[in-house]
């Protein structure tokens, strides 16, 4: 599975990434394509909810030649990136076979650069009809999602092979109903429960219609995964408080739905959204403060990016080695890091990938890497400061630029060794 041989063993003993690695970067629609009128994020944008709209982005709908063209030059041989739901279907059960035809055409491209799919069929955004409904806190609106999948899959089969169902499913149900950082906007437990559950359910339901599709048209089968945003636990003082407080979160954040969909037979591989350390010190024995409280002291400082996150590549040797039990192969769906520091950034993945190699050397299975993102883009609620990308993109012209750090990785990919 996944090009996992013999050979793949014996080069990472060798110090080396193995011939078949996948190297890539990632997207995501809204964050680059721009004009992506009937969703939830462009609607909370438009009634300012938000720090800053979207609007062009990168414009990278019209642009994605070009962006391909980069990602082939830096010798990427897949790219990730995901549909968006509410250019396929804007409005309810209206479904439109040019944006369809759209990621035909994206697809296409990149399959003449030799670059891979790896498509993304939810990417935090939802189309506007869908969120009035009630959205992801609605057990019974899973029919409508798992629609557009059965529709997208049955267009795109013959040309995909690796399939990501949602991203970060437990990024997207605290940010957007535990801390009311996304829309909607809500702030409940409760419904952060039921939304979680709600996307583990679709997603079993997704793998298991994406896999009859490919059974139906005869072709080989398909490899489907989440994701899973994972983070590494760490503790700022050995108290009895802390950890507890690590064991809830990895097993609450880290494990949960990967363990839920497993136990369904559900996932082909595990995907990996890994960036940074959290840093436990909890004060009190309140549930919200075993699952929550960090570190107020900087003790145990780390260099940071550019948004304060923690940089702490020896979290991802330590998480891979803790996927070894589940006996899948592991992709690395995104890493990456904002900064204005390019040397940093270079560090940053250089560090990243040294660590994986170190897994790898123990036995876990790595597929690939996929760095977050290609694009400077629209990060979110933070807007258009934090930048990401490989490429450095002038918002005003959407002139791109190749950073330093991307054509370093490039050696990297050229010579499967780490320099």
């Amino acid at each position: 599975m996944l090009g996992f041989s013999f050979f793949r063993c014996y080069n990472a003993l060798m110090n080396k990434f193995p011939q078949d690695f996948f190297w890539g970067a990632a997207t995501s629609s809204h964050q680059v394509e721009g004009g992506n009128i009937y969703n939830d994020w462009w609607q909370a944008e438009e009634k300012h909810q938000l720090k800053e709209a979207s609007l062009s982005a990168c414009e990278h709908y019209k642009l994605y030649p070009q962006d391909f063209a980069i990602a082939k030059e830096l010798g990427h041989n897949c790219h990730r990136f995901s549909i968006e739901w509410s250019r396929i279907e804007p409005r309810e059960g209206d479904f439109q076979p040019q944006a369809i035809q759209h990621y035909r055409q994206v697809i296409a491209e990149l399959k003449a650069k030799g670059m891979e799919p790896v498509v993304t069929l939810h990417h935090f955004t939802n189309p506007v009809w869908f969120s009035e409904k009630g959205g992801w806190t609605n057990f019974k609106l899973q029919k409508y999602f798992l629609r557009f999948v059965e529709k997208i899959t049955a267009a795109l089969a013959a040309e995909v092979k690796y399939w990501i169902t949602i991203n970060e499913p437990l990024v997207y149900s605290s940010h957007a109903y535990l801390l009311g950082a996304w829309p909607p906007k809500q702030c409940s437990l409760w419904q952060t429960a039921k939304v979680t559950l709600n996307l583990a359910q679709t997603h079993i339901k997704a793998y298991r219609i994406i896999h009859r599709i490919y059974r139906e048209k005869g072709l080989p089968g398909p490899l489907v995964s989440i994701a899973a945003n994972l983070q590494a636990f760490e503790i700022c003082r050995p108290t009895l408080k802390n950890k507890l407080a690590r064991y809830l979160r990895n097993k609450l954040y880290n494990f949960y739905f990967i363990e839920l969909l497993l136990r369904k037979k559900t996932l082909d591989y595990i995907g990996v959204n890994y960036y940074s350390r959290n840093l436990i010190d909890t004060r009190h024995w309140g549930v919200r403060s075993l699952l929550l409280e960090t570190c107020q002291e900087n003790h145990h400082p780390l260099r940071k990016n550019s948004l304060g996150w923690d940089i702490y590549p020896h979290g991802l040797y330590k998480l891979l080695i803790s996927l070894k039990k589940y006996n899948l192969p592991v992709f690395i769906t995104e890493n990456g890091i904002c900064t204005g520091d390019d040397d940093l950034r270079w560090d940053y993945i250089r560090e990243h990938l040294e660590e994986t190699l170190r897994a790898m050397e123990e036995g876990v299975r790595v597929a690939g890497y996929i760095y977050w993102s290609l694009l400077d883009n629209f990060e979110w609620d933070k807007g258009f400061g934090p930048r990401f990308g490989l490429v450095h993109v002038d918002y005003p012209t959407q002139k791109r630029s190749i950073r330093e750090s991307a054509r370093k990785l490039a050696e990297v990919i050229k010579s499967g060794a780490i320099i």
